[in-house]
């Protein structure tokens, strides 16, 4: 899990191209450009936000253990599932974390949260075809 300069859809879709703030990310997927080598990543944000009543099956609570773990802080932590990032590692909007601004990461999810994660977003993904917003450009 990273900190990112996270941009939502709708402010993409709205012509923006700067995240309004930074917040904590999971890295979802990182594979090798075959063309360039570079390493491409996804990400999903982690928000304080509950989600709005039609956002609830399209996001996931993160267990307090799991974020304290992470060094969160004790507020409530969901994962939206259909909000995807792109883009080339390490990227211009990797952040400093702010309690430890030497440092981007936050450390490993849980394998088992992060399977919950990787299940809700194939899920989606095969419901209705879940779009990136790409960040390299």
């Amino acid at each position: 899990m990273v900190r990112y300069a996270f941009l939502w859809k709708e402010d993409h879709d709205q012509g923006r191209y700067e995240a309004a703030k930074d917040r904590p990310c999971a890295i979802i997927l990182a594979a090798n450009v075959r063309e360039t080598a570079d390493i491409q990543v996804v990400v999903v944000p982690i928000t304080h936000s509950a989600p709005a009543v039609d956002e609830e099956a399209t996001s996931l609570e993160m267990p307090p253990a799991v974020a304290r773990t992470l060094g969160l802080d004790a507020g409530r932590h969901w994962v939206r599932v259909t909000q995807l990032n792109r883009f080339i590692w390490p990227g211009y909007d990797l952040r400093p974390r702010p309690d430890v601004p030497e440092r981007v990461d936050y450390g490993f999810i849980p394998q088992t949260f992060f399977e919950r994660i990787r299940s809700a977003i194939l899920a989606e993904n095969k419901r209705t075809k879940i779009s990136f917003i790409p960040r390299d450009s």
